[in-house]
This record gives C-alpha cells, structure tokens and sequence, in this order.
C-alpha cells in the first residue's frame, strides 16, 4: 500500500505491525495464546516473499494456487518439526474457527485500513473509495459489542 511520498509499505512491515498490534492486546486477550497469534501475524504473508505482494482485489485463483505451491515447497526445506509447527498453524489460519485465529485475521485486515489511510488520498483508486467503509467489518464480528 501506498504511504506518505508515494513509498510503498513492505510485506515485512505489515507483518511486524500486527504482530506488534497482537503483543499491545495481551492483557485484553488474557483468554488466549498471544504468542500463537504473533506467530500467525508473522508467518501469514510468507508466500507473498515468493510472488510478490498482489493487492487482494487483483489476486486471482492461479495467484494463490503459485503462492501456495511456492509456500510449500519453501515449508518441505525446513526441518521436519518446524514445517509442521508451521503447516499446523497455517490450517488454523484457514479454518479461522480458534480465538487466535479470529484475532489474527481481525489484525491482519484492521492493519490494512490503518496503512491505507495513511496513505495520500491521491493514490486511492475509485473502488477503495466504498471499500475502505465496510473492509474488515466482517472480522471483527465475534468481538463483543
């Protein structure tokens, strides 16, 4: 995403914002493996550092299919355990049915509009314009009012 002088913010910067954001919300998650969700935050734009960082409107099936693929021929290199820590966590992610994975994906989409809006206006396009008032909404609905 776009940010003040047109510079564009990393995969790694947005990782390590929500895993900062996650750490920020230990004592407000005290019900929940928070170093689990830091795990997640920094783990879930690994297949990006292999395709590049295509915005999600613009990624197609075939987009995902080759960032998956490379993930997981990336994941085979590992040492056996450390791949199955990290394939065990990316199923959680997907499934996005525990706690750690529902705050994940509420960082991970909260984030976005964050860095958006710092972003000069000038280098929104029309669609961002609807998206950036309901992006995220749908996260963040198992959160008590």
């Amino acid at each position: 995403m776009c940010h003040k002088n047109n510079r564009v913010e990393s995969v790694a910067e947005h990782s390590w914002r929500i895993a900062m954001m996650a750490l920020l919300l230990e004592d407000t998650f005290s019900d929940v493996d928070i170093d689990k969700v830091m795990r997640m935050c920094v783990i879930h734009d690994l297949g990006e550092c292999f395709t590049g960082d295509i915005p999600v409107f613009l990624k197609t099936d075939d987009d995902r299919r080759q960032e998956a693929k490379l993930l997981d021929e990336f994941l085979d290199t590992l040492p056996q355990e450390l791949s199955h820590n990290m394939r065990a966590l990316y199923q959680e992610m997907e499934a996005c049915q525990s706690r750690e994975a529902k705050i994940f994906k509420a960082l991970d989409k909260l984030e976005a509009v964050i860095q958006h809006n710092e972003a000069p206006i000038s280098s929104w396009e029309e669609h961002e314009y609807d998206l950036q008032r309901h992006y995220a909404f749908d996260v963040v609905a198992f959160l008590p009012g």
